[in-house]
């Protein structure tokens, strides 16, 4: 960490929230971090995107909060329950981060159906390497195939006290599996195989609908004035 620089990026668009300018406090993506590092970083809050791993940290919001599921306490509840019988059918692979035509292919389906005209609706093999293949992070590729048939790949890094779920696609023509939430109960399920502490998720925005999602996986624990507390069914810091 002491090796570490820091640097804050220019006012940008805030992708979560219209009308909203984003700051980041963002790691020298020259410099390499290793396992132990990362986890230090996520575990203050951090995230990371291809070589940058970043913290908001924009002038007069503090929307975006960092969240991570306990393992050992999480039970799923009903709906989480039938997504998983729903996918039982689906086979898993693991893999190193790579590329594939296959994999691309469904990347680009996902992003014309979920971010149309967000600024990654237009990916290239090369965009797609840049931002899901990024050497030296502990990063795998959990693969979901119905038959032979991919459709859905979980991006997870590894960290030294759990795994993040750094980024997930899937084919937009089967909205009943839940693709997303099962990707999710699947990274918890192994991680609480390797008996590891957390599953983190990245930021949670209670004004954005696309964040909505997070809330429904309980306990969940949030990093607020630099100390992780448990939050209630209603996203209250209760610890």
């Amino acid at each position: 960490m002491k090796r570490l620089k820091f640097y804050a990026t220019i006012p940008h668009p805030c992708p979560y929230l219209p009308d909203h300018s984003a700051v980041d406090v963002v790691s020298d993506p020259a410099t390499s971090v290793d396992q132990k590092t990362l986890s230090d970083l996520f575990a203050m809050g951090f995230r990371r995107s291809g070589v940058f791993v970043y913290r908001p940290q924009c002038p007069g919001c503090q929307s975006c909060i960092a969240v991570r599921i306990p393992v050992e306490q999480f039970r799923p509840n009903r709906s989480q329950r039938r997504c998983l019988t729903r996918n039982q059918d689906l086979k898993q692979e693991r893999h190193p981060p790579h590329y594939t035509d296959e994999l691309f292919d469904l990347y680009c389906n996902y992003l014309k159906h979920r971010h149309e005209n967000g600024g990654m609706d237009k990916p290239t093999p090369d965009s797609f390497k840049e931002f899901l293949c990024t050497p030296g992070i502990e990063t795998e590729f959990i693969l979901f195939r119905k038959a032979r048939r991919l459709v859905a790949v979980a991006v997870t890094d590894c960290l030294s006290d759990g795994l993040s779920a750094n980024y997930t696609f899937f084919s937009p023509t089967e909205p009943r599996r839940s693709l997303g939430t099962y990707a999710i109960l699947t990274q918890i399920e192994e991680a609480r195989r390797r008996k590891l502490d957390y599953v983190y998720l990245g930021y949670w925005i209670a004004e954005s609908p696309k964040m909505r999602y997070k809330t429904r996986f309980h306990p969940l624990e949030s990093y607020i004035n630099e100390t992780w507390r448990r939050l209630d069914q209603n996203c209250i810091n209760i610890t």
